[in-house]
């Protein structure tokens, strides 16, 4: 048999074997790239995203976010009675502390070794010790129902305070305050410390027919060293900044393709901003930015 004919046959396939491999190996390598929880910086006119982190299916409800220390952020989702830490560095859940059964739990701030929770219907719980073995756990009620439907919950560390302002409706539909808790009393001021006027001009490409609506704060947090305070909305995603004396110094429009529901905000005490996302067509996220 005369086999010189069928070289170049031969030579043919095995390069397409080689091919085939070759094509495979750089596909599985790019999935693998895709796979990575982190990614990287997005830019929009107004916002840089330095970085993004998908949150495990178990956070797809991701509702309150709040700094603890390098590394780790504490979450809470709106179903269940649990506070999760999730490192950013190894992104993943390190630890999970049970405070209460299902429920609406929709901000969380942490002072030190205790944590607050609020669920939306103006109930506070207060977990002390709460990365302890037996953490302690009680409940305040605040002057706000599930009429105000409340999902918002920060620390003013200077103040010994924690603060909070009504997504829904507030004493008037003109304003949404923002309310003082004394963490010694445990008491709330009736009249807010700052009022967010619904019918301010930095609001005019907002504006609802109802007026309470133009507005609704998911979350809150104040920067470590401007003092100002950013409050987020989720419902159509903007961000409010106000300073201390609670002039709107600009609202920022968010891209839902960044922010798809943005619950839950929270500064580093160098004041790295990060915000939450809840889970619509993809994974919930943890993103940090930049405002520009």
């Amino acid at each position: 048999m005369n086999y010189r004919k069928y070289i170049p046959h031969l030579f043919i396939v095995t390069l397409a074997i080689i091919l085939t491999i070759s094509c495979a190996n750089s596909y599985n390598g790019q999935s693998d790239e895709e796979e990575k929880t982190t990614i990287q910086k997005k830019s929009k006119e107004d916002y840089t995203i330095i970085n993004t982190w998908k949150m495990p299916e178990i956070l797809n409800e991701v509702s309150g976010i709040s700094w603890i220390s390098e590394n780790t952020i504490a979450c809470v989702e709106d179903e269940d009675g649990i506070i999760f830490i999730y490192d950013l560095k190894k992104e993943k859940v390190i630890q999970e502390i049970t405070f209460a059964g299902s429920g609406d739990y929709e901000g969380i701030a942490i002072n030190d070794k205790d944590a607050y929770v609020m669920r939306s219907d103006g109930l506070i719980y207060e977990v002390s010790r709460f990365r302890e073995s037996e953490p302690e756990i009680t409940t305040f009620q605040t002057a706000f129902t599930a009429r105000n439907n409340i999902e918002t919950l920060t620390l003013d560390a200077e103040k010994n305070s924690l603060v909070v302002t009504p997504k829904d409706r507030d004493q008037n539909d003109d304003f949404k305050g923002l309310y003082y808790i004394t963490l010694d009393a445990k008491t709330m001021d009736e009249k807010p410390l700052l009022r967010i006027d619904m019918n301010d001009k930095a609001f005019k490409d907002y504006k609802k027919k109802k007026a309470y609506r133009t507005f609704s704060p998911s979350d809150v947090a104040i920067h470590p060293v401007t003092g100002d305070y950013y409050v987020l909305e989720g419902k159509n995603p903007k961000l409010a900044i106000l300073d201390s004396d609670g002039t709107i110094k600009k609202v920022y429009k968010l891209d839902k393709d960044h922010f798809a529901q943005p619950e839950g905000i929270t500064f580093s005490p160098d004041g790295k901003l990060f915000i939450s996302n809840e889970a619509r067509k993809d994974e919930a996220t943890i993103v940090e930015v930049v405002f520009k």
